[in-house]
C-alpha cells in the first residue's frame, strides 16, 4: 500500500467549505447528507437540485433569474438555467480593492508584474472601450496569441464582457497550427504579443501574427503587447496597434452585456492529431458555475488565497485558472 503523504485536521476538515456546501444542504434542502459519498450519490440522483445548490452557494451574479433549473436532460440538447442572464467578465471583476489581482512571473522566476483588483477593472474598462470602437459585438470573436501574462486575462476580460467570444492559442504554435485553430472562426480582432522566451531562448512572434493577419480577411486590428521588446517595430503587421495606444482611453465604468446562461464565452480546440482541430464551444455560465464549483468546493480556495497553476493559452487550464 503507498504510504499517506497528506490528511487534513478535523479542524481543517471542519471550515472547508466542502463542509459548508454540506451543512447548507442540510439546512436548505431538508436531507440527511452524512458526508462526502452521501453528497456525491446525490449530486448524481438529483442532479438538478444539486447545480441549483452550487449556483447559490457560490453565490453566481445573475442579472435576470431563470425559470427552469433544467428543462431536457438528455444530452445532447440539455438546457440549463433558463431565462436567467449573465455577464461572465462582471463575476470575475467583483472585487474593486488594491489587493493583488496577478502576479506575472516570467521564465527565469523574475516577477515582472502585478496588478491590483483596482487596477485590473481600470484596464479591463479601457480595453473594453477600445474593442467597442473597433467593432466589436455581442457573439463576434477576438483571438489571442499570447502566453500566460497579465495582457492576456485583461484582453479576455474585455472580450468577454461585450458578449464576444474569446479563443486564444499558445504562441509557440507555429503558423499552420495557428490557421487551423482561428481560421475557423472569424476573428474580428488579434491580440498577440511580439515573442515569448523558452529554455533561455528569444523567439519573435510579429512574422507570424503578420502572416494570419494577411490570410484571415476578417481581422479588423492586430494590438501588439511589448514582452521581449520595450517598443517592438510594427511596421511588418498589417492593421497593429500598440497595446499602451489600444488603453490610452480614461477608464471609465464597464458597460457588461447581459447574456443568456447558455451564451458563448470560450472556443477552444480538440488536439488535431486526427485532422483539423475540432471547435469546443463553452458557455458564459456553465464555464462559471462549474469553475467556481471546482475552486470553491474541491480546491477549498477563498478570497485572499493565491493559486498557481503552470499552463499555455493554448490549454483549457488556462481558463479554468484565470476563473480564480
Amino acid at each position: 500500500m503507498a504510504k499517506l503523504l497528506w490528511s487534513p485536521s478535523p479542524e481543517r476538515i471542519a471550515r472547508a467549505n466542502l463542509t459548508r456546501f454540506i451543512e447548507t444542504v442540510r439546512r436548505e434542502r431538508g436531507l440527511e447528507i452524512g458526508g462526502y459519498d452521501d453528497l456525491y450519490r446525490w449530486s448524481i440522483t438529483e442532479i438538478a437540485d444539486f447545480w441549483e445548490s452550487v449556483l447559490r452557494f457560490v453565490d453566481l451574479r445573475l442579472s435576470a433569474p431563470y425559470h427552469t433549473v433544467l428543462s431536457n436532460p438528455v444530452m445532447p440538447g440539455a438546457r440549463w438555467f433558463e431565462g436567467a442572464r449573465l455577464n461572465f467578465a462582471e463575476n470575475l471583476l467583483r472585487r474593486r480593492d488594491d489587493h493583488t489581482a496577478l502576479v506575472f512571473v516570467r521564465e527565469g522566476g523574475e516577477t515582472a508584474g502585478r496588478l491590483s483588483y483596482a487596477e485590473l477593472y481600470g484596464q479591463v474598462a479601457r480595453m473594453a472601450a477600445f474593442l467597442r470602437e473597433r467593432g466589436v459585438r455581442e457573439g463576434d470573436r477576438v483571438a489571442g496569441f499570447m502566453p500566460n501574462r497579465i495582457e492576456t486575462v485583461v484582453a479576455m476580460l474585455a472580450t468577454t464582457s461585450i458578449g464576444a467570444v474569446w479563443s486564444s492559442c499558445s504562441p509557440d504554435f507555429g503558423f499552420k497550427g495557428v490557421m487551423d485553430r482561428f481560421g475557423q472562426i472569424e476573428p474580428k480582432v488579434l491580440v498577440t504579443a511580439d515573442g515569448y522566451f523558452y529554455g533561455g531562448k528569444t523567439f519573435d512572434s510579429l512574422e507570424r501574427a503578420a502572416h494570419v493577419v494577411r490570410e484571415i480577411a476578417s481581422i479588423e486590428a492586430v494590438v501588439v503587447v511589448p514582452f521581449v521588446s520595450e517598443a517592438p517595430d510594427l511596421s511588418g503587421v498589417p492593421k497593429a496597434v500598440a497595446w499602451e495606444d489600444a488603453l490610452a482611453g480614461p477608464a471609465g465604468e464597464i458597460e457588461f452585456t447581459e447574456t443568456p446562461f447558455d451564451h458563448p464565452v470560450y472556443i477552444m480546440y480538440s488536439s488535431g492529431t486526427t485532422g483539423v482541430p475540432k471547435c469546443i464551444v463553452h458557455g458564459a455560465g456553465g464555464t462559471l458555475l462549474q469553475h467556481a464549483k471546482e475552486h470553491i468546493l474541491h480546491t477549498d480556495i477563498g478570497p485572499d488565497d493565491v493559486v498557481f497553476y503552470f499552463t499555455t493559452c493554448g490549454w483549457m487550464m488556462w481558463n479554468w485558472l484565470v476563473s480564480a
